[in-house]
């Protein structure tokens, strides 16, 4: 009994931290009146991955993987906010995704925090990175637009998840990560009751 108590909270602590690895926001259109959102669907062209990391990335590989990955935790996250996959004819609503992923560095110099005093006696500090640390960085934006013409639609919604990627990750965590950030997302979709 002990050991598997802490078995699951060990694997609550792990879910815990791959959640918190996601960092999400949302951004609605203040004008646009939600209480109208009873269906959605996804554009023709559902997504599109962008990679700027090497040439070699391959972004219709990685589409593949992930197009079906997106679509049913995007379609599970909606139904549980209660809004219904359109089967047929026009929806409310239509998403549209960007998958992009590339390389983001932090680095520190010797002396950064410190401002040069002469009168002091502490000399300019000649700029020497101490620490370099060099990450890819994953980020899934959903948009939300009415129905209509392309060209004409406007986003009245756009949520935005981002996430460190390790090429060690294995694909069962890297699947978990699509999910949370998903859910995320949806979790911040507004909805109005109508009066």
């Amino acid at each position: 009994m002990r050991t598997t108590l802490v078995a699951l909270l060990s694997l609550s602590l792990v879910a815990g931290v791959e959640a918190a690895r996601i960092k999400a926001r949302a951004e609605p259109d203040p004008t646009f009146d939600f209480a109208t959102i009873r269906t959605w669907t996804w554009d023709d062209e559902a997504g599109d991955v962008r990679m700027a990391r090497t040439p070699m990335d391959d972004p219709a590989a990685l589409k593949q993987r992930i197009d079906p990955l997106i679509r049913k935790y995007v379609g599970e996250a909606m139904a549980k906010k209660g809004l219904t996959l359109a089967s047929s004819g026009e929806a409310d609503m239509h998403f549209h995704y960007y998958v992009l992923v590339t390389l983001d560095t932090t680095g520190q110099t010797m002396g950064q925090f410190l401002p040069a005093v002469p009168y002091w006696g502490l000399p300019p500090f000649t700029p020497a990175t101490t620490a370099l640390s060099v990450v890819t960085r994953g980020a899934l934006v959903l948009d939300a637009m009415p129905p209509g013409k392309v060209g004409d639609r406007r986003v009245i919604w756009r949520g935005i998840a981002q996430s460190t990627v390790e090429d060690a990750d294995s694909d069962a965590v890297r699947t978990a990560r699509i999910r949370d950030a998903c859910d995320e997302l949806i979790k911040r979709f507004p909805l109005k009751k109508k009066k």
